[in-house]
């Protein structure tokens, strides 16, 4: 059931994380008693070599956080609850989201062609945007090659020496997609199922079309404001993280090697796959508030929680940028996972969005948080 959701490449060993699916146990249902279990996992992530981390959940009971290890590794600054961190490839919920509410509008069709919105875009080495539609992007069936497996973009972004150079460059989303079209697709549209960052720049590039606004502006007054989600921001190339937060630590290609600080970015060449930031109280809130029906009409939620089979995942398969994973207890989760420089974050809730759970770890090398999920559910 592990996956590697991440925004980065084959080529980097940053953590993937369980994702999740739809509940067949009671929410809030503990086996073993409160959040013991969920607290242990955290702890034994961190004696296992990552430095620190964060985590939430929320349940009938009410709000249970915890934290282990440090955030700082100079100054052993522990970690805190309310800490804000990058989400990498959670933001993919968001931009699925903001889609579907396009389509409950009339806006849009989720069977729209990408030619329809972004003539050429998606084009060269067998790529035909004329050929992949809206809803292919959202759940990874386009076939468009990931533009984070380029060989070329993994060294300069996920290696030490690349990174050092790259790090506070910005990068246009169309720079993003001509990286991808390099390559031939993986399949032809429909056929099959694999994972491709690509696949969120172009959606991030068509919600822009659509409405004259930047993907981030819409999730901004779409999403983060109705809900109240004031840890969370998309900062487009801005490279701190708002306090309060932790330090980002990465080993990049050898896991036993040096340790660098990474917190400091330009998340520019994440854009609409990974760029977010916000906190585990405000994830919960989002992704119990999605399951529950108060960001979407019951059509456009049944639509996004339509999935199809998440090729070489036992027991996972993926909606429209919403994954859902079937625990070894049985119990359903719904959810994403996100990897980037320095940060390891997953978020999941029961498909009756009663009990949530995000967590981080603020280390790109190491933690399970598979265990944290299974032992927050099971």
């Amino acid at each position: 059931m592990r996956v590697r959701t991440t925004l980065v490449g084959v080529t980097a060993l940053l953590v993937s994380v369980a994702l999740a699916a739809p509940a067949v146990a009671a929410a809030g249902t503990h086996p073993q008693g409160g959040h013991a279990g969920t607290r242990k996992a955290i702890e034994a992530a961190v004696a296992a070599g990552v430095p620190g981390a964060t985590v939430t959940a929320k349940d009938a009971r009410g709000t249970w956080s915890a934290t282990a290890g440090v955030g700082d590794l100079r100054t052993g600054e522990p970690r805190s609850t309310a800490d804000r961190y990058r989400v990498g490839s959670i933001t993919k919920t968001f931009v699925a989201t903001v889609l579907l509410q396009l389509e409950a509008e009339g806006r849009l069709s989720l069977d729209d062609t990408v030619d329809r919105w972004l003539p050429g875009v998606v084009h060269g080495h067998g790529h035909d945007g004329r050929h992949i539609t809206v809803r292919q992007l959202l759940n990874h069936t386009s076939g468009i090659a990931n533009y984070t497996e380029d060989a070329d973009f993994a060294r300069d972004y996920f290696t030490e020496a690349g990174f050092a150079r790259h790090r506070y460059e910005t990068v246009g989303p169309r720079q993003l997609v001509a990286v991808a079209m390099r390559h031939e697709p993986s399949f032809a549209p429909g056929t099959s199922w694999r994972y491709s960052n690509t696949n969120f720049v172009v959606a991030g590039m068509v919600i822009e079309k659509v409405t004259g606004h930047s993907y981030t502006t819409e999730i901004e007054r779409r999403i983060l404001g109705p809900l109240h989600l004031r840890a969370t921001s998309l900062p487009g190339t801005k490279v701190t993280v708002p306090r309060p937060s932790s330090r980002a630590y990465s080993k990049f290609t050898d896991p036993n090697g040096p340790t660098y600080d990474v917190t400091a970015l330009n998340p520019s060449f994440a854009s609409a796959a990974g760029e977010m930031i916000s906190d585990s109280a405000d994830l919960d809130r989002f992704y119990s508030a999605l399951l529950r029906g108060k960001l979407l009409p019951p059509e456009q939620l049944k639509e996004m929680k339509t999935t199809v089979e998440a090729k070489g995942i036992p027991d996972a398969r993926y909606g429209l940028g919403l994954m859902d994973t079937r625990l070894t207890c049985g119990v359903h989760v719904w959810g994403h996972d996100g990897g980037i420089h320095g940060s390891a974050s997953a978020a999941v809730t029961t498909a009756d969005g009663r009990h949530s759970l995000a967590l981080n770890f603020n280390g790109d090398w190491s933690g399970d948080a598979d265990a944290v999920i299974e032992k927050e559910f099971c």
